[in-house]
């Protein structure tokens, strides 16, 4: 089989169950919106629903990062404490060396990038299991923003404008009465610029091949590994547009955030159609799966549910989202 045959293979699987699956993800959430709006008159107040987006902006960048990865047939892991490290790395460039904001913005970014770098490295070079890799990739991440910060949250008070990058609204600007979080609006940009790189470049090609036959692709004479390194590099600096937003929303970078967050970005990226065997996923889906994950977690809340039953909820989730996903390659088969 060819590079060809594998990709027009894997095109083919895209077209036909990213439709279904889609429109199966858009009713469940206009059923949660609807049922938590009879349910509570808070739930759907504009106050609420930019809350909802904003905290969409995070897990949603987060679930687009790896999004890549799963449709590659990987996984990471990292993603969290890496959004965690990144916020950090920015909080050191811009409060303690006094560098200018895109000073900052580039070094989140870059450490983002560099990191996930070294775990595509780990996946593709060592051939270390991308769940193995990304797990230890997860801890040193976590030891070092707390070695880093000395266990201290690092604040941004002297920064000026750096909040605006999430909670500015140049959309409220314009209209008042719909202040859109500017956060949001660097959610739907990097989605489409992630969109359009999966759909028109050779690197969405690979990214679906790779996870449709990766042998085959190796086979075709394709440098697989430097492909799938660049990948992992690629959301990594995703993850570190996710640590800006989260660290300006938050005015500060906490070391000891970032575990759990890639729990829900892994469910959003299932629930949106992305299959965790690889070869098939959109962009369009991940991100009705990070709203629904946003507006189940936020009406819960509206509702009084206590935390703890909000975390089972969650988890009962995932795991119907992982099972719905193996009845799809089934069926599929």
């Amino acid at each position: 089989m060819t590079l060809e045959d594998t990709t027009n293979m894997s095109e083919k699987q895209v077209r036909r169950g990213a439709a279904q699956q889609k429109l199966l993800a858009f009713a469940s959430l206009i059923v949660l919106v609807i049922g938590f709006s009879l349910a509570s008159p808070r739930f759907f107040q504009i106050d609420n629903i930019m809350s909802i987006l904003q905290a969409t902006s995070v897990n949603g960048v987060l679930a687009v990062g790896v999004t890549m990865i799963i449709i590659t047939g990987g996984i990471d892991l990292s993603i969290g404490t890496l959004m965690t490290f990144c916020a950090v790395m920015t909080g050191v460039v811009l409060t303690w060396m006094g560098a200018p904001l895109l000073v900052g913005v580039a070094t989140g970014m870059a450490t983002g990038a560099l990191c996930g770098l070294i775990s595509g490295t780990l996946v593709a070079k060592a051939k270390i299991p991308p769940f193995i890799a990304t797990l230890g990739m997860m801890l040193v991440l976590k030891g070092m923003s707390l070695i880093v910060t000395g266990t201290k949250p690092i604040y941004f008070n002297d920064t000026e404008g750096y909040t605006d990058i999430s909670t500015g609204s140049l959309v409220g600007m314009v209209i008042p009465q719909f202040p859109l979080p500017n956060g949001v609006l660097i959610l739907f940009v990097v989605a489409g610029i992630i969109a359009w790189v999966l759909g028109r470049t050779v690197l969405g090609r690979y990214t679906f091949a790779l996870g449709s036959n990766e042998e085959a692709v190796r086979l075709s004479g394709v440098n697989t590994d430097r492909w799938k390194m660049a990948i992992y590099a690629l959301a990594g600096a995703i993850c570190g547009i996710a640590g800006i937003l989260i660290s300006s929303r938050l005015n500060s970078a906490q070391p000891a955030l970032g575990l759990g967050y890639e729990l829900e970005a892994i469910a959003a990226v299932v629930i949106g159609g992305t299959s965790l065997s690889g070869g098939r996923g959109t962009i369009t889906g991940t991100l009705i799966g990070a709203l629904i994950m946003s507006v189940l977690t936020n009406g819960l809340r509206v509702l009084s549910v206590a935390p703890e039953w909000q975390t089972v909820v969650t988890g009962i989730i995932i795991i119907v989202a992982v099972y719905a996903d193996q009845l799809r390659r089934r069926s599929a088969n």
